[in-house]
């Protein structure tokens, strides 16, 4: 298994709409594995693969205990909300706002061996299935902003010195993974 570097906003990958998995085998089993480490490594709740530079529809998740990962995820939403809870993003350092979120998922899809995958989320769960397909679709947490969050948003992240952000961010996280555009990179 390997940490894998996580891709930062600004890599056209994020902004892709993910590929459908048609194959299963030892590379996926790899990918999922080596995206749970990726995100046990810097403690996140969730990773696309798109995150780690990869365009394919699977994504990994770690709440309350609960581990796993779902491939070619589908999802049917409540038609309520969850109360707006603050959001980053492994992707867009540095960036939290409240985002509005529907009540509860439910999550269908397959597993790694193609194995049919199925459960009900709510909380903070339903939240991170969420924000997880939303990456599979290109689309990030500030997509879905309004109002003076939006523009706030949008103005701390245009205001993101991305050399900076890619050190400071890699300084923080754990030394064997960094973002995609390496730090120290002239990028």
């Amino acid at each position: 298994m390997a940490v894998l570097p996580i891709r930062i906003i600004g890599d056209p990958v994020l902004r892709t709409v993910a590929e459908p998995l048609t194959e299963f085998g030892p590379a996926l089993r790899r990918l999922v594995e080596d995206m749970m480490e990726t995100m046990e490594d810097v403690d996140g709740a969730g990773l696309a693969a798109p995150q780690v530079g990869v365009s394919l529809r699977v994504f990994t998740y770690q709440v309350d205990g609960v581990k796993g990962h779902v491939v070619n995820p589908q999802l049917v939403l409540s038609e309520d909300f969850q109360e707006d809870a603050v959001e980053g993003c492994l992707s867009i350092p540095g960036v939290a706002f409240p985002v509005r979120r529907r009540r509860t998922a439910e999550v269908r899809g397959v597993d790694a061996e193609g194995q049919a995958v199925s459960f009900h989320a709510e909380g903070l769960l339903s939240r991170c299935v969420q924000h997880e397909t939303d990456h599979l679709d290109g689309v990030l947490f500030p997509d879905l902003l309004e109002g003076e969050d939006r523009k706030a948003a949008l103005r701390t992240i245009r205001a993101i010195t991305y050399r900076g952000m890619t050190e400071a961010t890699t300084a923080q996280r754990a030394t064997n993974v960094g973002s995609s555009f390496g730090a120290g990179s002239n990028a």
